[in-house]
C-alpha cells in the first residue's frame, strides 16, 4: 500500500550503497540484545546498529558498551531513565541524522523482528520512501500469538485504516527502514506518542508529506525471554489518538468539499 510518490524526493536510489543505521530501543534486555546484534549484522555486514538503552536495571546498557568496544559497527546512546519507545527512537533518530546515515530503520531488541528479513526491507527502498515490515499482507505471518492479541493487532489497523483514510495494512508495526529525507521533512520530534501509536503518528506523517509509503511482508515471532513491554495504556492511546486524527480528518474532508464548491 502506497502514497504517491513526492517528485522531489530520492526514490529509485540505490539503497545498497546508503549509510544504514539500525536503532534498537532496549529496556531490560540483557538476554537478547547479543544475539540480535550479531543477526543483524550477519544479515547486513555494512549496516551499524545503534542500542538505546533507557537505563535498564538488568545492565543492558553496560553490556552493549562492551559489545561495542569490540566492535565500530555498534555504538550505545544512554539515556537516564525509562521514557518509551517514541522517545527512544528520536533519540536514535536525531543521533543517526546527525551522524549522517541515508537510511535509518526501527528494530525490537527481543527478536520479534527477524533481522534475516532487513535486506527485504531495504530493497524495497529502491522504489520507496518509507519501508514497512507488515503482518498482515500476502504472505506476513505470527507466531506463537494468542487469537486475542491478533484480533487485537488486526482490529486496531483496521480501525486506523478506517479513521485515518489509508491504505496501510499495518501501520502499527514497528519494524521499518525510512530514508534520511523523510525524517529531515516530517517533524518527528514532535510526535508526543509511544507503543503502536507512534508508529501509526510516523507512518500517517510521511504519507501526508506525500512520501511513497509500501509494506513488506515479514514474519513475526513473539519474544522467546525476557518480558514484553506492551500494556493496555498503550492500546487506550493508539485508540484516544487515532480517534482524534480520524476526526479531525474528516473535518478536513468536509472543509475541502466545501471549499471545492465554492
Amino acid at each position: 500500500m502506497s502514497a504517491p510518490a513526492n517528485d522531489d524526493q530520492p526514490t529509485g536510489a540505490d539503497s545498497s550503497a546508503q549509510r544504514v543505521l539500525v536503532v534498537i530501543p532496549t529496556y531490560n534486555e540483557i538476554d537478547n540484545i547479543e544475539q540480535i546484534i550479531g543477526r543483524v549484522l550477519a544479515s547486513v555486514p555494512a549496516a551499524t546498529v545503534l542500542v538505546v538503552d533507557d537505563g535498564s536495571p538488568d545492565g543492558t546498557g553496560p553490556f552493549a558498551d562492551k559489545l561495542a568496544a569490540a566492535d565500530d559497527r555498534i555504538h550505545v546512546l544512554h539515556r537516564t531513565a525509562k521514557a518509551g519507545l517514541g522517545a527512544a527512537y528520536i533519540a536514535g533518530f536525531d543521533w543517526g541524522r546527525n551522524a549522517g546515515f541515508d537510511v535509518l530503520v526501527e528494530m525490537d531488541a527481543d527478536g520479534s523482528h527477524r533481522p534475516e528479513q532487513l535486506p527485504l526491507l531495504l530493497d524495497r527502498l529502491t522504489d520507496a520512501d518509507v519501508v514497512l515490515g507488515s503482518r498482515w499482507v500476502a504472505g506476513g505471518e505470527v507466531l506463537n500469538w494468542p487469537r486475542s492479541r491478533e484480533v487485537l493487532s488486526r482490529g486496531g489497523n483496521l480501525y486506523a485504516r478506517l479513521a485515518l483514510g489509508i491504505e496501510l495494512r499495518d501501520a502499527t508495526g514497528g519494524y521499518r527502514a525510512y530514508r534520511r529525507q523523510v525524517l529531515d521533512v516530517i517533524d518527528y520530534r514532535a510526535v508526543a506518542s509511544q507503543g503502536y501509536c507512534f508508529q501509526v503518528d510516523l507512518a500517517l506523517r510521511a504519507l501526508r508529506g506525500g512520501f511513497r509509503v509500501v509494506e513488506v511482508p515479514i514474519t513475526f515471532a513473539e519474544r522467546e525471554r525476557g518480558e514484553s513491554k506492551m500494556d493496555n495504556s498503550i492500546v487506550r492511546e493508539a485508540f484516544l489518538r487515532v480517534t482524534q486524527w480520524g476526526v479531525e480528518h474528516r473535518v478536513r474532508q468536509v472543509r475541502h468539499r466545501l471549499t471545492g464548491r465554492t
